[in-house]
């Protein structure tokens, strides 16, 4: 069988055939695709001949041909390489493929009086509110299905985890409202940042929209209104601040996927057994142990949100230009812009996924925290018994009968007796209510259904 021919064309993670869908999405590399890039430029250089026209700048005919010739399809996308090669220019090669589609008179007029820069910078700001507009309705999906989650178990026990060791009885849904807030944080943030962010480029060779005339600033309101982003005030050629911010958003939302999936991840280990994710016939989790259903999508998520990280100080190197120009930051975004929205499109799909599919063990909850009650109910013991004796000197009583039940590996309360303090203050019915971690859930269901209420009015007010 003759080998098939190979054009070496997938070299990165995220257009892998077999693993791209692991650290990025269908929409994603839509949104980053080379030829829609292309497409992309030259639906920014119709806006700019049309608005130009308006304004009486080039002929409306020309326009309107340079309109009617910026279609990928009229774009000898060969050619288009071989002028990249041979000029080493970025955009060129595009702008003289498409002057020979515009026809010899209306070619003349393609680009008139803008930058390269101005051309990227717009196309890259289209790309990132592609982005927002495929992210925000996942995670607003995300928010409802953890909302109604957090809602079913407001007054579910619990056991509260800190340093990783048992800590006190708390709500289960009070662990997914933490959640829920700090999403329903990162939504607003990237909803915010569409007013800083998403504005045109286009103030020509340093910024001064000489090239233009008198046409200058109303020439940016026509060409961004076109193009549905905002008028900036002044050119941004080498103020990479609005990317970073970008980068930035889409990091810090990673990150926090990614502590949502990896508590799914803790959670579901058998030891603790409070949650299991949705399994399906056929899901392989070794190759050598049969039995494994290992949590693989969870730890893609931590990957995707470390990646993602890992492109904020990329972007950051990107705020460091010279002068009123310097492609050493458009250079670098282009790389970490996709990165990074790949890698967190990637972690909201999967998240959700797991989410979706989510079982919550009650019983489990219930009997991991019975299991530890003695060592958990040590705070409701010691507050008891400082308002009797004082709070530093019920903290050593019962700082001494834990620790010694924990030596002794005998359960708390058979050393009660033993305490003289505590025969003096509390009685049987006394320690029997204290001992009851469904009774100290403290204001667990308020705040939840606090953080439940909140993100559901501001869905409603964005609906």
């Amino acid at each position: 069988m003759d080998k098939p021919e190979c054009r070496h064309e997938r070299g990165h993670i995220t257009d892998s055939r077999f693993y791209g869908n692991r650290y990025a999405t269908p929409a994603s590399r839509e949104i980053f695709c080379d030829v829609c890039r292309h497409q992309r430029w030259l639906d920014i250089e119709a806006a700019l001949a049309l608005a130009q026209a308006e304004l009486g700048m080039i002929p409306p005919e020309m326009a309107d041909r340079i309109a009617l010739a910026a279609r990928i399809e009229n774009i000898d996308l060969d050619a288009v390489e071989e002028e990249i090669e041979r000029s080493g220019h970025s955009l060129v090669g595009l702008l003289r493929v498409l002057e020979k589609a515009c026809g010899p008179q209306a070619g003349q007029f393609i680009h008139y009086g803008a930058t390269t820069q101005d051309i990227q910078d717009t196309g890259q700001v289209l790309e990132m509110r592609d982005v927002l507009d495929v992210l925000e309705p996942q995670l607003a999906e995300l928010l409802a299905v953890l909302a109604v989650l957090a809602e079913d178990n407001a007054e579910t026990v619990a056991l509260g985890r800190t340093h990783a060791q048992p800590a006190l009885p708390m709500s289960f849904g009070l662990k997914l409202a933490s959640w829920v807030d700090e999403l329903a944080r990162d939504a607003e943030r990237l909803r915010q940042l569409r007013e800083r962010v998403l504005v045109a480029q286009l103030f020509g060779g340093s910024g001064t929209m000489a090239a233009f005339g008198e046409h200058g600033p109303e020439l940016l309101e026509r060409f961004s209104d076109r193009l549905g982003l905002a008028a900036p005030a002044v050119g941004w050629h080498v103020a990479r601040d609005r990317v970073v911010e970008f980068v930035s958003g889409l990091a810090m939302l990673a990150g926090t996927l990614a502590r949502i999936a990896d508590e799914i991840r803790l959670l579901s280990r058998p030891e603790f057994g409070e949650v299991t994710e949705a399994w399906r016939p056929g899901k392989v989790g070794s190759s050598t142990m049969p039995h494994k259903r290992n949590p693989e999508r969870c730890e893609q998520v931590v990957v995707m949100a470390r990646l993602a990280a890992a492109q904020v100080g990329v972007a950051l190197g990107g705020m460091v230009g010279d002068h009123e120009r310097d492609s050493r930051a458009l250079r670098v975004e282009w790389s970490c812009v996709p990165d990074a929205a790949h890698y967190t499109l990637s972690a909201v799909a999967m998240v959700l996924e797991s989410v979706a599919g989510l079982t919550v063990n009650h019983e489990r909850l219930r009997s991991n925290v019975d299991a530890v009650t003695d060592h958990i109910m040590s705070e409701r013991l010691m507050l008891a018994l400082g308002a009797r004796l004082g709070k530093q000197h019920a903290h050593e009583v019962v700082y001494d009968l834990t620790q010694r039940a924990q030596q002794e590996r005998v359960p708390v309360r058979t050393l009660l007796p033993s305490s003289p303090d505590v025969r003096a203050v509390l009685g049987p019915a006394d320690l029997e209510a204290i001992f009851d971690p469904g009774s100290y859930l403290g204001a667990s269901a308020a705040l939840t259904m606090r953080v439940v209420a909140e993100v559901r009015k501001r869905q409603a007010a964005q609906a």
